[in-house]
């Protein structure tokens, strides 16, 4: 319940009224997108918004929608296997109670978000951890030490897919020897798939569990990322995998969903007309994400000590720095010395240290003057 020494150093600097440049940010409703503006709230103005029509798995046009945003990615995806939740973490706490008992395990990897510890806490599962490993300036799932996770308690394993923040995409490989690994203990595979739409290298073809038919599979994804709107609260979840497998657990989900009916009407109606914006949104953030990528990479590259790890898709961006301090004294100097505000690599559990990790979402004005602080203190401590 204690806030961590750094986000109180925050709250506090923000409590005195000092401007913060914050490097974090990963809220699109506040990094300026003019799409977002257009055509949102006029989508919401439906007359059939006032009659209720429940449904466990969702309105079926807006899973057909969602199909149709699938097949044009060349993802064949039926409706009838596609259910709405009001978030991805909402979606997560169903498929854990869908899929464990108390007291069972969860593999999910490292480094990654935080969120999957909450949720593990608040379901009553435990969790095991697989690495991911940078060599050769690439990021890749370490197989081995996967399938060394495994145990009799084990029920299924996370693939962030590009993870966060590592914005490393599943590749083909390893997702035939993870199948194989879930095949032989009857494991099931949940995909995070948020950040799917934003690839940052164009020569990356990325591949997307919703076409996974091995083994007993659910792909997650939502307009919080894909279509920047985060308050509008609608996800989805896509199954797919051996068909009596699928039907069993697609029954026992649509209770869990009937129980508790949590996406709104008007967002459901929506989302076909919001879907059909999904372009010009999309490009935006798009050339925002490649653009401040671009600039941190040129500015990086003159700071010696510093290093860009690569970044193939995502919204975040990961630093080394140099090794004479460690993540706490960096960060909290970049922000109460510099008042820019970063997250350390130990937020999301990177194995060694010290690393930093920055949004890719703020105005780039905000990342070049961040930016800029942050490599004149690196450069400042070099030369002392």
């Amino acid at each position: 319940m204690a806030a961590n020494p750094l986000m109180a150093a925050f709250e506090e600097l923000r409590n005195k009224k000092v401007s913060v440049l914050d490097l974090t940010e990963s809220n699109p409703t506040r990094c300026g997108f003019a799409s977002l503006q257009e055509n949102i709230i006029a989508a919401l103005s439906k007359n059939s918004n006032l009659v209720y029509v429940p449904s466990a798995s969702g309105m079926l046009p807006a899973r057909r929608a969602i199909a149709q945003y699938y097949r044009r990615k060349n993802i064949s995806c039926d409706p009838s296997r596609i259910f709405l939740t009001s978030s991805t973490s909402e979606a997560y706490s169903f498929l854990l109670r869908l899929l464990l008992n108390p007291g069972e395990r969860l593999l999910v990897p490292i480094p990654s978000y935080p969120l999957f510890q909450y949720l593990a806490e608040l379901n009553d599962v435990e969790l095991d951890h697989y690495p991911l490993r940078y060599e050769n300036g690439l990021w890749s799932i370490d197989l081995d030490a996967l399938a060394e996770s495994v145990t009799s308690e084990t029920r299924a394993i996370i693939l962030v897919n590009p993870n966060n923040p590592t914005g490393s995409f599943l590749s083909d490989e390893e997702l035939v020897v993870i199948n194989a690994i879930a095949r032989k203990h009857q494991l099931a595979l949940i995909g995070d798939e948020v950040f799917l739409d934003f690839v940052l290298e164009e020569r990356v073809r990325p591949l997307s569990l919703a076409e996974n038919e091995s083994v007993l599979t659910f792909t997650l994804g939502g307009i919080s990322k894909s279509l920047g709107l985060p308050q509008m609260k609608l996800a989805w979840i896509a199954t797919n995998g051996p068909a009596d497998v699928v039907q069993a657990a697609i029954k026992r989900l649509e209770i869990i969903l009937d129980t508790y009916l949590s996406v709104n009407t008007p967002v459901q109606n929506a989302l076909p007309q919001w879907l059909e914006q999904r372009e010009s949104i999309h490009q935006e953030i798009q050339e925002r994400l490649r653009t401040n990528l671009q600039q941190i990479s040129d500015q990086v590259a003159q700071t010696p000590g510093v290093q860009a790890l690569t970044v193939h898709g995502g919204w975040y961006l990961i630093l080394r720095l140099p090794d004479h301090r460690d993540e706490e004294e960096w960060v909290m100097d970049f922000l109460q010395k510099d008042h820019v505000f970063v997250h350390p690599g130990y937020f999301f559990d990177f194995i060694d240290e010290p690393y930093i990790v920055i949004s890719l979402l703020p105005e780039p004005l905000i990342i070049q003057k961040g930016l800029v602080s942050i490599l004149k203190r690196i450069q400042s401590a070099r030369t002392k």
